[in-house]
This record gives C-alpha cells, sequence and structure tokens, in this order.
C-alpha cells in the first residue's frame, strides 16, 4: 500500500471504516457514491434542560425534531426536513422551519447557532471485500438514521470480522464468512429504514392514525430480526 506522504508498506487485510463517503470504497470496489436519500438534517446538543429525560421524536408534514438526554441537562438534538422543503432556506433560517413545533422545540432551537448540517445519504455497494480489501460501517452501509443503528452495525461489523479471522486459516475464507454473517442483518435494518421513511412520510392524518393503532407492533416488527445473536 501506498500513503500520501509517499511511504509504503505490507499488510495482510486493509480494513475501509472511513465513512459514508469512503476513499477505501472508491478506490477497492469502485464506488458507488453515497446516495441522497431525500432529507436535510442538523445536529447540536443544548445544555440547560434537566427537565428532558427520555428520548422523544415530534413530526410534522415533512419535517421531524428527536430530542435525547445526555443526562446532566445535556440534550442531543436532532432535526431533518425533507428536501423539497429546503428551496428556500439560507443559513440559520433551518430553524424557522421548526418554531411551530410544541415546547421544547422553540427553547431548544436557541441553542443551535453551531448546529452540523449533512444531507442524509445511504450506500449500498456491489461488495464489501475485494482481494485483501474490507468495508465495515458506513462505508460499507451507510443508512438513514431512523432506525438509530449507525454506531451499532459498525460494532457488530468489528466483532464479526474479527471473530471470522480468528476462527480461520485463509483471510479469503474469512472475508467470505464475514459478508455472509451480515448481509441478511444488514439488508434488514436498510429495508426498515425506508419503511419507516415512507410511514413518515405518509398524509400527517394518516401518518398519525397509523402510529396511534400500530406504533408499538411496527416498532417491535422494525427491531425484531435484531434481538438474534450474531
Amino acid at each position: 500500500m501506498r500513503f500520501s506522504d509517499g511511504s509504503t508498506a505490507a499488510y495482510d487485510l486493509v480494513v475501509g471504516a472511513d465513512g459514508v463517503h469512503s476513499t477505501i470504497r472508491d478506490l477497492a470496489v469502485g464506488g458507488p457514491p453515497a446516495r441522497a436519500v431525500g432529507q436535510a438534517s442538523w445536529r447540536f446538543v443544548a445544555e440547560g434542560f434537566p427537565e428532558i429525560d427520555h428520548w422523544t421524536v415530534m413530526l410534522g408534514r415533512g419535517r421531524a425534531f428527536l430530542t435525547v438526554s445526555l443526562g446532566e441537562g445535556s440534550v442531543y438534538c436532532y432535526a431533518d426536513v425533507n428536501s423539497s422543503e429546503m428551496a428556500d432556506v439560507r443559513g440559520d433560517e433551518w430553524r424557522e422551519l421548526f418554531v411551530d413545533f410544541a415546547d421544547p422545540v422553540p427553547r431548544l432551537l436557541q441553542h443551535a447557532g453551531d448546529a452540523y448540517f449533512a444531507p442524509i445519504e445511504e450506500v449500498v455497494p456491489p461488495a464489501w471485500t475485494a482481494r485483501r480489501v474490507v468495508l465495515v460501517g458506513d462505508a460499507a452501509h451507510a443508512s438513514s438514521p431512523n432506525m438509530a443503528q449507525g454506531a451499532a452495525m459498525a460494532l457488530e461489523d468489528a466483532l464479526v470480522l474479527a471473530d471470522a479471522l480468528a476462527t480461520s486459516q485463509d483471510t479469503y475464507e474469512a472475508l467470505t464468512e464475514y459478508r455472509r454473517r451480515r448481509a441478511a442483518r444488514i439488508a434488514w435494518v436498510q429495508a426498515q429504514t425506508h419503511r419507516r421513511d415512507r410511514t413518515r412520510s405518509l398524509p400527517p392524518i394518516l401518518r398519525n392514525l397509523t402510529l396511534r393503532l400500530a406504533g408499538e407492533r411496527i416498532y417491535h416488527s422494525n427491531y425484531r430480526l435484531l434481538r438474534d445473536p450474531l
């Protein structure tokens, strides 16, 4: 392998864990590039909200606002909109899209001056392995975050890859076993994210009725496969 500083080194295996816009994916398997799923998002942390001690998501028309307590009054906030809603929004004006949400959203937005903006993207490459290169985490299978499984899937990748390498004498066999053990689980997560995005994008009256009548059942169904052992 040749590095950007001109140095070279030899390795038995290269692990591409460099995220949704992975350089390793481009070099090893030829892409594809990350694909936008039609949402734009902002993330920030607000301080001084001890009354928020659990996670909550509020849904509007083409908009969502999630809060997760981090403890001691710190709150992680995630907001997103359908990309079509962004046509005339510039800079901090995005906060105007959420000012009609119920409290505490308007107060939380006052702490969003340094919010991190990013489009929501997914990755579905034709292969996770090529020769002695393997992709893990978002480099292999980035998804819409509505299942909240990005970090979990990356950690599972690492555990399964380590186990496959430890129990096989041949690197190629280990990589084949890694893909075999991960493929169904990752496909499940990506399928559920698509299903949840479709549900969330229903007309508000239909969406609210669906979630009110079947929300708990949908929630358990979405995560059913993930309760099985690796």
